[in-house]
């Protein structure tokens, strides 16, 4: 089990909104990793990124710590991202500096029952194997409406002018219910969860060949930010990668 994270402001940007947690137990095999990606610019989207993370983290640590089986995980993770919605929203809430702040939240958890994912927004996990790479999450974006659609194509939406407009985000109602996504890795195998910083910059098969062909995790996430940062990094970037 290996576990490395890491968040750059990027090449034009002046403040990093995105921000990553993780949680590990290697004794129990457990390992927790998070990424959100604030939006607000001056309304304090770094607020909303940093109270999102804090707040699921601290959920689903104390979660884990108090209980053997995790039998109820997706249940709980769920709970964890509504949880942190309720935090954010209040906080937004509480003063004009703070309104209309939001963040995109995607987290993992891997153990003995397998991975589950949850999302919303645009930030985005990965499962990474031998023979390829898919994207586990969907984004709630407009141009993945207009996928869906069949309005556009994927080619297409990368270089689409509202690429980064969300409809859906942690913290801008005062409930919002993640995706949950439930999956098994294999020995060897990796989850990447990543800003969209990244992932505007950086193609899938590019990723795929770097996880394919480093055996450091830690190694890994440093070539794809300085693929980012090589390619102008528009945005914050940020990859945390786990290799189970």
């Amino acid at each position: 089990m290996e576990l490395w994270g890491l968040t750059d402001c990027g090449s034009v940007r002046r403040q990093n909104q995105d921000v990553f947690k993780t949680l590990e137990d290697e004794d129990r095999g457990i390992a927790v990793l998070v990424v959100c990606d604030g939006m607000g610019g001056a309304r304090a989207g770094n607020v909303a990124s940093a109270l999102a993370a804090d707040s699921f983290t601290e959920y689903i640590g104390q979660y884990i710590e108090n209980n053997a089986d995790l039998g109820d995980a997706a249940e709980k993770m769920a709970e964890a991202v509504m949880r942190a919605n309720h935090v954010v929203f209040e906080k937004s809430m509480s003063g004009d500096e703070y309104a209309g702040m939001g963040t995109t939240l995607t987290a993992a958890l891997s153990y003995a029952g397998g991975e589950i994912v949850a999302n919303i927004g645009d930030s985005r996990g990965y499962h990474v194997t031998r023979s390829g790479i898919k994207q586990i999450t969907r984004d709630h974006s407009v141009v993945e409406d207009m996928i869906a659609r069949g309005d556009l194509t994927r080619a297409e939406a990368h270089r689409h002018p509202k690429k980064n407009l969300i409809t859906r985000a942690l913290g801008t109602s005062s409930h919002e219910a993640p995706d949950i996504f439930t999956l098994k890795l294999e020995q060897g195998e990796h989850l990447l969860l990543c800003s969209d910083g990244l992932t505007n910059v950086v193609f899938e098969s590019e990723i795929l060949f770097v996880l394919q062909q480093t055996d450091s995790v830690r190694e890994c996430c440093y070539m794809l930010l300085d693929m980012a940062l090589e390619r102008g990094a528009p945005d914050n970037v940020t990859a945390v990668i786990f290799r189970k």
